[in-house]
C-alpha cells in the first residue's frame, strides 16, 4: 500500500474550544489522530479508539468521526476492519515485503545482520524508554521483565526466545519514537526465527539458556526504571553484541 501521508494537515493539540472557524472538524480529527501516530504515541497495530468515544472526545458528529477515519486511510496511516475497529499501520512494513527469510541450512548472514540492526536499534530504544515511558508503561515492563525471568529459569527454548523478544519489544513499544518501534516490530516478526536460532545453539552447546543474558537483560531493566537512559543504552548494546558473539563463536 502507498502511504500519502501529506493529504492530512499537520497535528496540532486539539482542543474543542480552539476549533477553527474555516477547517471542517473531520480534518481537525484527523490531524490530531495523526499528530498522535507520527509522534508514537500510537503504536503501529494500536487499535483506535472507537467511534463513540472519539465523538465525546472531540465534541463532535458520528459522522466527522467517520469521515476522519476514512481520511487517515487514504493516506496509509490506518485500516478498519469490519466490526473490528480501526488500526494503526506500520508505515515501514511495504518496503520490507521483498525480504524474506533464508531457506534452513543456509549461509548464517541474515542472522549476523539481524543482530547488527538490533545493536543499533535497541539502545536507542532501551535510552528513549527510559527517558519518556511513562509510569503505567514502566509498570507494564514490570511484568513483562517478571514473566521473562521466569521462563529463563525453564528448558524449553522457543518459549524463552519469544519471552526475551517481548521484553525487547515492550521497551521498544514505550520509547515513543514512531520508526523505532516500526523497526522493531518488523525484526521481531518477520525475523524471528533467525533471531530464535542464536538462542537455540547457544543452548545446544552449553546445555542451558546461557546466564550472562539474564544478567544483561537485569542490567537493561534496572537502568530504564531509574530512568537512566545512557546506562540503559549501553546495557542493551552490550548485551545485543554479546548475543551476535554467541551465534559468531
Amino acid at each position: 500500500m502507498e502511504s500519502n501521508q501529506g493529504s492530512v494537515l499537520a497535528a496540532a493539540p486539539y482542543s474543542a474550544d480552539n476549533r477553527s472557524r474555516t477547517e471542517p472538524l473531520a480534518q481537525q480529527i484527523a490531524a490530531t489522530l495523526q499528530g498522535s501516530i507520527l509522534r508514537g504515541d500510537i503504536r503501529p497495530g494500536s487499535r483506535l479508539p472507537s467511534q463513540r468515544v472519539m465523538v465525546d472526545q472531540y465534541q463532535a458528529s458520528r459522522a466527522s468521526v467517520r469521515e476522519a477515519i476514512t481520511l487517515l486511510q487514504a493516506s496509509g496511516l490506518v485500516e478498519t476492519q469490519h466490526g473490528g475497529g480501526s488500526f494503526c499501520l506500520n508505515l515501514l512494513a511495504p518496503f520490507f515485503d521483498k525480504v524474506g527469510e533464508e531457506r534452513p541450512g543456509s549461509h548464517q548472514s541474515l542472522p549476523v545482520q539481524v543482530l547488527e540492526m538490533r545493536e543499533v536499534l535497541e539502545g536507542e530504544a532501551a535510552y528513549y524508554c527510559a527517558l519518556r515511558a511513562s509510569a503505567d508503561e514502566l509498570d507494564l515492563l514490570r511484568l513483562e521483565y517478571l514473566r521473562m525471568s521466569a521462563r529463563n529459569r525453564e528448558t524449553n527454548t522457543l518459549r524463552q526466545a519469544k519471552a526475551d523478544l517481548t521484553f525487547h519489544m515492550q521497551i521498544a513499544a514505550n520509547c515513543h519514537n514512531l520508526l523505532l518501534v516500526s523497526i522493531s516490530q518488523i525484526l521481531y516478526s518477520r525475523y524471528f526465527n533467525a533471531i530464535y536460532d542464536v538462542l537455540s545453539q547457544a543452548f545446544k552447546k552449553r546445555g542451558r539458556y546461557p546466564e550472562q543474558i539474564g544478567a544483561q537483560h537485569q542490567q537493561i531493566y534496572q537502568a530504564i526504571i531509574a530512568r537512566d537512559p545512557d546506562a540503559a543504552r549501553k546495557a542493551a548494546r552490550e548485551h545485543i553484541t554479546y548475543t551476535r558473539g554467541l551465534l559468531l563463536s
